[in-house]
């Protein structure tokens, strides 16, 4: 600042004097009065102009220093409602982002144990039968955000108790890092429980009752919104349920495009009664959900098979391995595209999601 004003206050400074010089020359050539007095008297009038004349740089450098600078300082926080280059940059990042296809794969052996130490040259993916180039790689053990779904529809009269227990399980099964959080579903979608570290379901969930009308899929469409707003690379829909659904405005695959568009791995625990009377149409619902966001479909919804499930399913939350990926197909066609992960090493299992929609437009 302190060299802008100095150059500023030298050009402002010279300016003034020589505006002064040829007025004062001016004057005396348009008078009669001899070269000597002439001379003189604007040689006075020049020294007693003199010290107007850098006040006045003075002020001019001083204001001009201020209006350079300040502005700096302000553009230092743009208010949020500014357009131009911000917006722009903004809108850039929206558009690579949404170019960028994020997998997060599961990897079991025979006995169904994470395989860790795997490396980036062990995986290939195919995307409509092409392969593709990864754009990132991280195998490090991430927390994870999950969200539980619990039904309390009219056909979970008789497994409301049974449901809130399995949520229960679920929530002791968290690492200190990972947040979760607490939704209820009948006609309509309600959250209990914002995201948060908490182990315990909050006071509200012991007070529900069922009503009428199922809503399965603007129940994952919430969550699957409420997880693409969070920092976690990792994130997770636990739905217990019996799989019916009768009242959403949503489509199921307008909820699992959402699902998939925000990361997150779909898990589902059938609640509904075992054995010939379970409903067909229920199961095949959640095991649509699951299958193609490369999550789990948990058959029984109690005892021992529930508890170890939920074990397994957050020790893999939590041991995934992230790949990313730009597609080569950058057409913006709104198709679905099928991805096929393949591994360089025997007797293992790969879980992940089963494709994705293109953006459209």
């Amino acid at each position: 600042m302190l060299t802008l004003f100095v150059l500023i206050f030298l050009c402002v400074s010279v300016s003034l004097w020589l505006r002064l010089v040829f007025h004062q020359t001016a004057r005396g050539r348009a008078t009669d009065t001899p070269t000597v007095l002439l001379t003189t008297m604007n040689s006075r009038r020049k020294v007693r102009s003199l010290p107007t004349a850098l006040a006045i740089a003075f002020s001019v450098a001083l204001a001009l220093a201020a209006g350079q600078i300040a502005p700096r300082f302000a553009g230092a926080q743009p208010s949020p409602n500014t357009n131009g280059f911000t917006q722009d940059q903004d809108d850039d990042v929206v558009r690579v982002n949404t170019d960028l296809v994020v997998l997060n794969v599961t990897v079991l052996d025979k006995d169904g144990k994470f395989v860790p130490g795997l490396k980036r040259s062990d995986f290939h993916i195919l995307e409509d039968g092409a392969e593709q180039k990864f754009a990132a790689f991280t195998a490090e053990e991430t927390p994870f955000a999950a969200a539980i779904l619990l039904d309390t529809s009219g056909s979970m009269e008789t497994r409301l108790t049974l449901g809130r227990s399995a949520a229960i399980r679920f929530l002791d099964g968290l690492r200190d890092e990972d947040v979760a959080a607490v939704y209820n579903f009948d006609s309509k979608v309600e959250q209990m429980q914002d995201f948060s570290p908490g182990r315990d379901l909050p006071a509200r969930a012991f007070g529900l009752h069922t009503k009428m009308s199922t809503a399965l899929n603007d129940a994952v469409l919430r969550a699957a919104d409420d997880l693409a707003k969070r920092s976690e690379k990792r994130r997770a829909i636990v739905v217990l349920s019996d799989g019916g659904e009768n009242s959403s405005r949503a489509s199921a695959d307008k909820a699992l495009d959402h699902a998939l568009q925000a990361g997150a791995t779909i898990y589902a625990v059938n609640m509904s009664d075992t054995g010939p009377g379970r409903d067909i149409v229920g199961s095949g619902i959640l095991k649509n959900l699951t299958d193609k966001s490369g999550g789990r479909y948990v058959t029984s919804p109690g005892g021992q098979e529930l508890r170890d499930s939920f074990a397994s399913i957050a020790e893999e939350l939590g041991h995934q391995y992230t790949l990313v990926y730009r597609s080569l197909n950058r057409a913006r066609d709104g198709k679905w595209r099928a991805i096929q992960l393949k591994l360089d090493r025997p007797n293992t299992t790969v879980r992940t999601r089963k494709g994705y929609r293109a953006p459209k437009g």
